[in-house]
């Protein structure tokens, strides 16, 4: 791979190549893509999306959205510092192409503003409860009238490959999606293969998917386009787009440090051991003096919180730049934080995340209720939309389906493409329209 390539700006949806020398330097193309992410409705719902704690009333716990924003700033510190690096490195890349060292932060934010588009309301959990409802609920039915690949990315239904249908899709008024630049798609891609083959080994790229059939074309389109190496003679399955180690990066950095600010903010997680664990992140730059005059809890954590993220990006980009000849390669197997000196104390941090945050009572009985719910609302809708398409509606399906999104594809001859537009559709639910509208459809709700 070669970053003359992997820096493409050429937009989803062109024809025609564009060249980074004869850019508007006030308005970049790849920060244009940040523009487009952030004004997207897909985008908006996330401010009302679980992020650790499930619907929860507290202020200062992270939603979606603000993890999403907070992911961006952290991959676009990292990204100007890695690119201002290559530049050093690869002088052409400037020179003669006119790349900038902020490019690289504006393509990893943009990136990073996306990586939760496509994530499904309740948490991860959600992605489990849609994937359940075809592996061992009334979706399981559907098994044999779909190939294995249709039916496997039901059963494992992705956030990452979701939001790439979200960022990808055409529809009316509104040609190639979000229409962004192929580098920041690259660089949203972790996981560049399909569903299917499922493969047991410990390579980084394998560990889920990144797109459904139906966004097949489109992403073999934007492999070719940046040059992405091709892992597999027979699967369809590629390395990494280097800058997409970055975004992953960012997100480490953002759920390890934050959810555990958190935990220790809601009382869940004790601040001796933000005391003891952060510490030992943030011990060669803490101004004990700062530090001690500080008064609350609250101030005490957020001071090393920064000082912890700061160590992070730092260690990500010397990480980065000591592998980058085996990432363009497409040899580099592993997240870049893996390879961390810190790695230790970054497990030491999610460990204790998981035991009080994770696995805490309030969360557990809120992702109890998720999945009865998404299961009731996939059962409803895709019991509507194919009594539909086979003619024979109820009067109570011919109401579900005039509270469905006009831009809905409802009315597919492909059983799979009806089945994903639905599970799309519930996806795009925020937290709470997901109760309003199973509060609805129970008539709980006037």
């Amino acid at each position: 791979m070669i970053w003359e390539q992997l820096l493409s700006l050429k937009r989803f949806g062109d024809t025609n190549k564009r060249l980074r020398k004869e850019q508007d330097e006030t308005r970049l193309g790849f920060e244009v893509d940040y523009d487009r992410v952030i004004f997207s409705s897909e985008f908006r719902s996330l401010q009302d999306k679980t992020q650790v704690i499930p619907l929860s009333q507290t202020d200062f716990v992270h939603t979606r959205l603000t993890h999403s924003l907070e992911v961006s700033v952290v991959g676009r510190s990292i990204g100007r510092k890695v690119g201002q690096e290559l530049l050093e490195k690869h002088p052409h890349l400037q020179t003669v192409h006119g790349y900038q060292a902020n490019d690289f932060g504006a393509i990893v934010a943009a990136a990073a503003l996306a990586h939760d588009i496509g994530n499904p309301p309740f948490g991860h959990s959600g992605e489990k409860a849609i994937g359940e409802f075809f592996k061992t609920g009334q979706g399981a039915q559907f098994k044999s009238q779909l190939n294995d690949k249709e039916y496997q990315d039901l059963c494992d239904f992705e956030g990452n490959a979701n939001g790439f249908k979200i960022l990808t899709e055409s529809r009316e008024g509104r040609e190639g999606g979000l229409r962004l630049s192929y580098a920041t798609l690259g660089a949203f891609m972790k996981y560049p293969k399909e569903s299917l083959p499922k493969k047991p080994t410990n390579h980084i790229a394998d560990k889920k998917y990144g797109f459904f059939q139906s966004e097949k074309e489109g992403f073999i389109n934007v492999a070719k386009e940046l040059g992405l190496t091709k892992r597999s003679p027979s699967d369809l399955s590629f390395s990494r787009h280097p800058l997409a180690f970055l975004v992953e990066a960012a997100d480490d950095i953002c759920y390890t440090i934050i959810d555990f600010e958190d935990g220790i903010n809601l009382g869940l997680i004790q601040e001796e051991f933000a005391l003891e664990y952060l510490i030992k992140l943030v011990k060669e730059t803490i101004n004990t003096k700062k530090y001690h005059q500080l008064k609350n809890t609250q101030d005490r954590i957020s001071y090393l919180r920064a000082l912890a993220i700061n160590t992070l990006i730092n260690e990500v980009v010397h990480i980065f730049m000591n592998n980058e000849e085996l990432i363009l390669k497409g040899e580099f197997q592993t997240a870049l934080l893996d390879k961390s000196k810190y790695e230790a104390q970054i497990n030491d941090i999610i460990k204790i995340s998981v035991e009080n945050i994770y696995r805490s009572d309030e969360v557990i009985d809120k992702e109890i209720a998720g999945y009865e719910i998404l299961k009731n609302l996939l059962s409803v809708y895709i019991n509507a939309v194919n009594n539909n398409y086979n003619g024979n509606p109820s009067n109570y399906d011919r109401l579900i389906l005039n509270r469905l999104p006009k831009t809905m594809k409802v009315d597919q001859d492909s059983l799979y493409l009806r089945l994903l537009a639905v599970c799309n559709y519930v996806s795009l639910l925020s937290d709470s329209n997901a109760i309003l509208n199973y509060k609805k459809i129970k008539g709980t709700h006037f």
